[in-house]
């Protein structure tokens, strides 16, 4: 599958995504530009990058493993692009913890994008569900 990627106009360095191996579900992207809120302890690190993600398929974005290193998170855990946005893909991460913290760079691999097929679900209301050896059980029910 081929994804057409525009760099932004505000953007023209912007790096197109890498794989470090042909294998790897996502595509890092590199940090162009950072905006800094300091009131709200909150980054927004940009790719410079717009996609145009094929119909019937889904963007998802994920910090990298190295988000550790950081002391950040995403703020919406994951970032969601629906195949018609053709804005620029960008992350917004907050600082949390109490140790030093090393933030991302212009430069540096930010985060990841996977791009998956949806499939076509259709809901339908039900009077009962069928059984399962799980059953109602939520948070926790099958142990540590």
């Amino acid at each position: 599958m081929k994804v057409k990627v525009k760099r932004h106009p505000d953007y023209p360095d912007a790096v197109l995504p890498i794989k470090a191996h042909p294998s790897d579900a996502g595509a890092d992207l590199t940090v162009c530009a950072i905006d800094k809120f300091q009131k709200y302890d909150v980054v927004t690190y940009h790719s410079g990058l717009c996609f145009e993600i094929p119909e019937r398929y889904v963007g998802l974005l994920f910090p990298r493993s190295s988000i550790y290193k950081s002391g950040l998170e995403l703020a919406n855990c994951v970032g969601v692009i629906d195949s018609h946005y053709r804005g620029e893909v960008s992350a917004k991460m907050r600082f949390v913890g109490t140790y030093e913290s090393e933030p991302y760079e212009v430069g540096d691999r930010f985060c990841q994008l996977v791009i998956v097929p949806i499939p076509d679900v259709e809901y339908e209301l039900a009077e009962e569900l069928s059984q399962t050896d799980r059953g109602e059980g939520g948070y926790g029910s099958s142990g540590r």
